[in-house]
């Protein structure tokens, strides 16, 4: 008899099921998103946590369209040769995080590797339209890495949001295949040069369940810590599709605890570490 653990593709345990968002200000939110068309990372990415980051005034917004010139294992956004840039979108995200009454704003994009700036001056010009129509939001910038170009990271750093997050992914093993075109230690150089060109707070994420070790994971931790990083979240990987890289692993809740208090050991300012952690989970605590 053959064994049906080898060939059923084995199921999400119980602590990966979340619970449909609900509440007042979730159903205002969605009122007003459905409304107005408003793009959010949050609706589109079905994101777990939706109806708790809204609840608690944070959102994701996606800028420089959704086609993204690199092609990572893990990412389920499409890839090919991006739209034209579109000037008036900082504008667009300015209103709509004033239509969603957000106090907390994530802004986050594709990689636009066929443009010479990296689309940094639309980064630049959306966080300066997000001020004047939102001054009392704060404002966190998930950026990619810009292939390490300083100039495009000045940028960033000119216009001074209140947290710069740049997400490391996987380990060191794993990211030719996870990232492809990324290179682990280019993006350590662009944490590194965030934080020491005067950055308050720094931020990566990584995803768990792609085959790394343990070992590897506190490799990874150490490898943020040196670049100076203060917050750091860490979550379990899920396929996107039958086309990405399968998961490998499920990681208990316990060995995400454990993960958290290495963290919090080394002296990171934040930890999150939970299966259904994303990049954004309780931005606006980060603040703090």
């Amino acid at each position: 008899m053959a064994d049906e653990s080898v060939i059923l593709p084995f199921k999400k345990p119980k602590w990966l099921r979340v619970k449909l968002p609900v509440g007042k200000k979730y159903t205002e939110l969605r009122g007003v998103v459905d409304k107005y068309k408003l793009h959010t990372i949050c609706t589109s990415g079905s994101c777990p946590n939706m109806g708790e980051c809204w609840t608690e005034g944070t959102a994701t917004f996606m800028i420089l369209g959704n086609t993204c010139t690199r092609s990572c294992g893990f990412c389920g956004v499409k890839t090919g040769r991006p739209d034209t840039v579109d000037w008036e979108e900082p504008e667009k995200v300015a209103r709509s995080i004033k239509l969603m009454h957000i106090k907390h704003a994530v802004i986050t994009s594709v990689d636009r590797d066929d443009l010479k700036d990296g689309g940094s001056i639309i980064w630049a010009e959306t966080i300066k339209a997000i001020r004047r129509e939102n001054p009392n939001t704060t404002l966190e910038t998930l950026i990619p890495d810009f292939q390490g170009n300083h100039t495009n990271l000045d940028r960033i750093i000119a216009v001074k949001p209140e947290v710069v997050s740049h997400n490391l992914e996987t380990v060191r093993r794993l990211t030719r295949e996870v990232r492809i075109q990324a290179k682990y230690d280019r993006s350590l150089e662009v944490l590194l040069y965030l934080k020491e060109s005067g950055m308050p707070r720094t931020k990566s994420g990584i995803m768990l369940g792609l085959g790394e070790t343990e070992e590897e994971v506190i490799e990874t931790l150490h490898d943020l810590k040196n670049a100076k990083v203060d917050i750091v979240t860490i979550g379990q990987y899920l396929q996107p599709s039958k086309k990405h890289l399968p998961v490998k692993e499920y990681i208990t809740p316990e060995q995400f605890k454990k993960y958290e208090k290495i963290g919090k050991e080394l002296g990171f300012r934040h930890v999150e570490s939970g299966a259904l952690v994303r990049s954004s989970y309780k931005a606006h605590k980060h603040m703090l």
